[in-house]
């Protein structure tokens, strides 16, 4: 954040000004307006010009006395700002506020604070996703948060158990900014939370000031229908939500009509990690590219992309609300040309949700409700299509209206093309309003006027080169080439020489400019109420325009979720209430859309007999082991979204949350090893899982010594096939071949492999999962097809045999101690206490 300036002993005026509006936002880089240039000064200009890479200047504020100064042209602001914006910072935006000087200076005040979560520019948006803005509130171990998006006026609230719940939900979310309490910021840190942070005085959290806040914003005499009653600490955060946005856009609050209180247990739990290692909205390497996203979005809408990630990222736990959707994508799905009209009908459509909150919100440009009339004049036909389909889908379309006065007032009212911004002429349709007309009529004859200016002139004069033309600074001229002006009329008077040619002006010319320009003044003002009076009429309507929006956005969501599975071959699949996982020829949805055109991915199944509840799959690296895990919590996550799945049959119980143990990173900077990462993901499954949940865990125990992750990984195993609370479905990936006994011991055990087909000292993955454990690694083969040094393989050849060897002459049961001790010398006294081992008595 930027800091506030030290007081100058001697200052001008302007810099006086520029000061006391500092001081009132020591927090935030002040964009001060002076001419056409926003400036910065001090702390401000230093980090302004390092941060966008501008040049650094200096400017005289008193004698002798120089401070730092960095600008950015006003009509480009909205580039730098951008970038300031998403490196987490606070800018003030100062405008010049009257139209003339007082005591001989322009009036400025601050008109609005752009943070990360209070951007409101189509520019600074994406158009895909929400642009949140988060408040979160800790005591006593539990959490408030509340979250909203300014530009869509979704408002939401929820109390969580715990520190791992809240940072789960806020992965979810991936808000721009996060409002904290000042004294929580390095808790936070702490905690993992990874967004912008805002810290803000801790009595703006306090609870009555908080409820106080929410009732005066909503008009409300109780916080009980809006189902915050039971829930003080999402009151105070909602509130105090409410109170940052009172000081830094006041206007946005118009957006914010309603709340919604919800509880995490409506939909699937998924940490953060699960988030990373499924790649559902962006991929490990970055980027959407390689994402379930990526291949689900088919949306043709902004307003359904942003729906879909939503739905991506909280799967159901409804199964009335999971086959309603299901409902309205099989439907979509069996009507092949109804879907390609209706995803057509649907392309025209702009933002309308963003659009209407413009509106509402006293944003609006000329060329925003242009889009919103091309918008609304498109929503017809699509209503008609969805009324030839069953009510399957139009139940879910609740809400959806042509919006017919609304598109009325907008076609009469803004003219055919409007210009981009107020300030300019042409917003309002001629016909619209008696006064504007009447004021255009009175000046008709004086354009005519002008517009017959040059060809009587050329006339009258004999001069075909003259030309009649405009600046701001002479208005209206004649322009004669040198050459030609020796016979001119005795009325021209000479205003302007230029290298070939001189600038003439006419007294009946200035006279008719003056007319000219005192009505262009006052279209404009005429024009600019007019404007401000149909945003109004429409703003009453932002209700109904933001049901359609949603509406729509719903259709778009569910034709793209239909088209998907068209294009790929999805199923239906079934879901019940209990723990079945039945899964036929399933196929993991980005690897195969990866593969295409390339090989063809081979399916598995993924089905859980009765008793069964983990799946031990042993196999070599690249076989296909991971992708196969993924691929089994995709397709229950994709199911529970509402949409069809890469399968040939999918049964699915409920799960209420997917854990993943996938990988691992060394977390330096919290002075954590890749094994203690590993150890505590472990440890929060462990403690979080519950029989109705789904546990991909790969390789578990690999990140210390053998004995040690041998160790590891059995007990892990044990604890969740023993413990009365868990025997959750599990798929176990691992290296270590001793857990296939584990099969012998544990009823609910079963061994799977990855089928290997080795022929001539070569070896292929046949990625195909097979009951049993397997006997080999295949670890030098995989070696071999990376590219290791010929050198390096035999010797690992020799080295292998010398401990399959060991391992084949030890006592039973001791065999793995046996390959350890043959990487050690004969004499090593490890080996010799082995040998005298007597395991018979």
């Amino acid at each position: 954040m930027a800091r506030a300036p030290a007081i100058d002993d001697y200052v001008s005026p302007v810099r006086q000004q520029y000061l006391d509006i500092k001081r009132q936002h020591p927090q935030a880089i002040v964009f001060f307006r002076l001419g056409d240039f926003y400036e910065t000064f001090d702390a401000d200009a230093e980090l302004v010009a390092g941060e966008l890479d501008i040049v650094l200047t200096s400017r005289n504020v008193a004698k002798g006395t120089r401070v730092p100064m960095a600008g950015v042209p006003h009509h480009a602001a909205e580039t730098y700002l951008a970038r300031l914006i998403e490196n987490g910072h606070h800018v003030a935006i100062c405008e010049q506020v009257g139209a003339e000087p007082v005591n001989g200076l322009m009036p400025r005040e601050v008109v609005r604070i752009v943070t990360p979560g209070t951007v409101v520019e189509p520019g600074l948006l994406p158009g895909d996703a929400n642009n949140y803005l988060a408040a979160v509130v800790v005591e006593a171990g539990r959490a408030g948060l509340a979250y909203a998006d300014v530009t869509t006026g979704e408002f939401a609230a929820t109390q969580l158990d715990g520190m791992p719940a809240l940072r789960a939900e806020l992965q979810r979310l991936t808000p721009a900014e996060v409002l904290l309490p000042e004294p929580m910021v390095a808790e936070a840190d702490a905690a993992g939370i990874s967004a912008h942070k805002t810290p803000w005085t801790a009595w703006r959290f306090e609870s009555g000031r908080c409820k106080e806040a929410l009732l005066n914003h909503f008009k409300s005499q109780s916080l009980k229908a809006y189902g915050l009653a039971d829930k003080p600490l999402a009151v105070q955060a909602a509130g105090a939500l409410v109170q940052y946005l009172q000081e830094s856009q006041p206007s946005t609050l118009k957006l914010l009509s309603s709340l919604h209180s919800y509880s995490t247990g409506e939909f699937m739990t998924l940490d953060g990690e699960a988030r990373r290692n499924l790649e559902l909205s962006e991929a490990l390497r970055g980027g959407t590219r390689g994402s379930l996203l990526d291949v689900l979005d088919r949306c043709v809408t902004p307003m359904g992309r942003r729906l879909l990630r939503q739905w991506v990222s909280k799967p159901l736990l409804d199964l009335e609300k999971i086959r309603q959707r299901q409902a309205g994508v099989a439907l979509l799905h069996a009507e092949g040309l109804p879907r390609a009209e209706l995803r057509a009908a649907l392309k025209p459509l702009g933002d309308l949700e963003r659009l209407a909150n413009r509106v509402l919100g006293g944003s609006a440009q000329p060329r925003d409700l242009l889009a919103m009339r091309e918008t609304l004049e498109a929503i017809p036909p699509v209503i008609d299509l969805l009324s030839n389909l069953k009510s399957a889908i139009t139940d879910l379309l609740d809400g959806l209206s042509p919006c017919t006065q609304e598109y009325t007032l907008l076609q009469t009212a803004i003219a055919a093309e409007p210009p981009a911004v107020l300030g300019h002429l042409g917003i309002i349709r001629p016909g619209f309003s008696q006064e504007l007309d009447e004021v255009l009529g009175s000046t008709q004859t004086a354009r005519d006027w002008i517009a017959g200016l040059e060809a009587s002139e050329r006339q009258r004069t004999g001069i075909k080169s003259l030309k009649v033309g405009f600046n701001k600074v002479h208005g209206y001229y004649l322009e004669v080439t040198k050459a030609k002006d020796s016979n001119l009329p005795a009325e021209y008077i000479r205003k302007q020489t230029l290298v070939n040619a001189e600038r003439y002006i006419t007294p009946q010319m200035k006279e008719v400019e003056a007319q000219v320009l005192n009505a262009e003044e006052r279209i404009l003002d005429v024009e600019t109420r007019l404007f401000k009076q149909v945003c109004a009429q429409l703003a009453g309507s932002a209700e109904a325009l933001l049901a359609s929006a949603r509406a729509l956005a719903t259709a778009d969501g569910l034709a793209s979720l239909a088209e998907v599975a068209a294009l790929n071959g999805y199923t239906r699949p079934e879901l019940e209430d209990s723990q079945l996982l039945e899964l036929r020829e399933g196929r993991h949805p980005v690897v195969e859309r990866l593969l295409a055109g390339q090989a063809r991915f081979v399916p598995n199944d993924a089905s859980f007999e009765p008793g069964e509840c983990v799946r031990l799959i042993t196999g070599p690296n690249m076989s296909g082991k991971s992708t196969y895990l993924r691929q089994v919590a995709l397709i229950v996550l994709m199911a529970q979204m509402g949409g069809f799945v890469p399968a040939a049959v999918a049964r699915i119980g409920l799960v209420d949350r997917i854990f993943t143990r996938i990988g691992a990173q060394d977390e330096i900077h919290a002075g954590q090893s890749t094994f203690m990462v590993e150890m505590v993901e472990t440890a929060s499954i462990l403690h979080h899982a519950t029989p109705r949940s789904l546990l991909i865990l790969d390789e578990i125990g690999r990140g210390t010594s053998t004995y040690d992750g041998l160790s590891i990984a059995w007990a892990v195993i044990e604890y969740i096939h023993n413990h009365p609370k868990l025997r959750a479905r599990t798929l176990f990936a691992t290296h270590y071949h001793e857990l296939t006994q584990l099969a012998a011991q544990l009823p609910g055990v079963r061994n799977y492999n990855v089928a290997v087909s080795e022929a001539d000292g070569r070896v292929v993955f046949l990625h195909k999962i097979i009951p049993g454990g397997a006997d080999r690694s295949y670890g030098i083969h995989v070696g071999q097809l990376a590219g290791l040094p010929q050198p390096v393989l035999h010797r690992a050849q020799e080295i292998l045999k010398e401990l399959e060897d060991a391992a084949r002459q030890a006592a039973p049961g001791t065999e793995l101690l046996a390959r350890q001790a043959a990487l050690f010398p004969e004499s090593s006294p490890l080996l010799q206490e082995l040998k005298a081992l007597d395991i018979e008595g």
